[in-house]
């Protein structure tokens, strides 16, 4: 007869108490990075205010990536927090103190207003970070059946002004009903899709088309959307040639800026000569030669500034817009040296730049050249260096100490129990939580999903 001897070793009471000891250290040492989570927060939201980031980035999450090393969805995260924050003080001196991890406050700041900051923060200070999505996911659920009231008002609301402004500038107001915006979204997406799939069928890889993907950009990205849905054939039946942008600019304009001469657009509205510099960089280009008295005596044939095969060459060589920190997939062609100068539209002399990076380094004062290794040298307008990769931060040789005694020269007492939720163990009833926390609840509301609950 088998026998099943079975013998369970418990652990002596010290080895207990060292892993006590152990999970307090990382208990505690978690509250003090929540305390600096809340330092790094401050800090990106002034930076962001600012304009710290207005050195040729589109955004201060782009800063984040190139200088941080944040992931791009990571960085946008950061800076919205940030920005909750900044009218959210309760939750902000809960994170600073270390009683709240980031991952609570990330979640409560998706719909905490300064009405509801305090319920929210008894959340936030109860709950572990899963019950904080929950009940966040229920408070948007609410959210969403306030804002479905709201549908026909908005409706109405609907406009689109477009008219020129006194200065030549074209000014644009108006709004777009939610769906409405999605489907035109939609709608030029397609348009770029084709418009690229035609481009590289004809041209190979030269493909000058961009898709705005940024709110901060909406400005560049209206101009860039217009470009593509007329070049698409919107209007099929109307020559491509009515939708040209023209620009006049007199010779000795475009080699010194300060020359005397014009720089118009084809309706007679001025344009600076840095913009037209910029424009000539990569454009289409007919030159025309006038008599004393201004008539037209002869007209060039229409070239391209730069021909596509080199463009299909600056396009595999750079493969994106090489300003720092940027590497958009297409751009336009800029001569390092301007063709006014007398600069070769050749290989060594042009460099692929965003429609954005383009303007910066025309109209925004940057500088550009290529060094004899071929590497290029950006600067600021300033004159200051900017470097393709940012450099390293300055680490003490034990951060972890440093921390430590930043935070209690600060006076901050941080423990163990300091992020520690209050939560007994039992179930939690979102639906019961949603329908006493939330000002717009109503009986009907349910838990929006199921999801699986803690065991006490």
């Amino acid at each position: 007869m088998n026998s099943d001897f079975r013998c369970t070793v418990r652990p002596t009471p010290e080895p207990i108490a060292e892993l006590e000891r152990l999970g307090d250290q990382i208990a505690e040492l978690s509250a003090h990075l929540n305390a600096a989570s809340a330092r790094l927060l401050d800090l990106i939201r002034e930076f962001d205010a600012r304009g710290g980031w207005h050195n040729g980035f589109s955004s201060c999450a782009a800063w984040l990536t190139w200088r941080v090393g944040l992931e791009p969805g990571a960085a946008r995260e950061h800076v919205r927090v940030a920005r909750a924050l900044g009218t959210l003080p309760l939750l902000a001196q809960a994170l600073a103190r270390g009683e709240l991890s980031y991952s609570k406050v990330r979640a409560l700041t998706r719909v905490a207003t300064p009405e509801a900051e305090e319920r929210l923060l008894a959340v936030g200070r109860a709950g572990t970070a899963e019950h904080v999505e929950r009940i966040v996911r229920g408070w948007r659920r609410v959210d969403r059946i306030a804002e479905a009231r709201e549908s026909t008002r908005r409706h109405r609301s609907r406009a689109l002004h477009v008219y020129q402004d006194e200065d030549g500038m074209v000014v644009i107001r108006g709004r777009l009903a939610p769906e409405v915006g999605a489907v035109l979204r939609h709608a030029l997406a397609a348009a770029g899709e084709t418009l690229y799939q035609r481009a590289r069928a004809a041209h190979g890889d030269d493909v000058p088309a961009e898709t705005p993907t940024m709110a901060q950009q909406q400005a560049d990205a209206l101009a860039l959307v217009a470009e593509t849905a007329l070049h698409h054939g919107i209007d099929p039946g109307t020559s491509g040639e009515r939708y040209q942008v023209v620009v006049h600019v007199d010779a000795p304009v475009l080699a010194d800026p300060d020359a005397p001469g014009q720089s118009v657009l084809e309706d007679g509205t001025h344009v600076p000569a840095e913009t037209s510099r910029r424009l000539a960089c990569d454009a289409t280009r007919v030159v025309m030669q006038h008599d004393a008295d201004g008539h037209i005596t002869e007209v060039g044939a229409k070239t391209r500034t730069i021909p596509p095969a080199l463009r299909r060459a600056l396009q595999h060589r750079d493969r994106g817009c090489r300003f720092p920190g940027c590497a958009r997939a297409f751009g336009q062609g800029h001569h390092i040296r301007h063709w006014a100068h007398g600069g070769p539209t050749t290989l060594s002399n042009l460099a692929l730049l965003c429609r954005r990076h383009h303007r910066a380094v025309h109209e925004g004062g940057y500088q550009v050249e290529r060094q004899a290794d071929g590497e290029l040298r950006f600067r600021r307008p300033d004159g200051r260096p900017l470097p393709q990769v940012p450099p390293p931060a300055a680490v003490p040789s034990d951060p972890v100490n440093a921390l430590l005694v930043a935070h209690d020269a600060q006076g901050l007492h941080v423990h163990a129990r300091t992020a520690m939720p209050s939560w007994p163990g039992d179930h939690l009833d979102v639906a019961y939580a949603i329908d006493v926390l939330h000002p717009l609840a109503r009986p009907d509301i349910e838990e929006p999903a199921a999801q699986p609950c803690p065991a006490g």
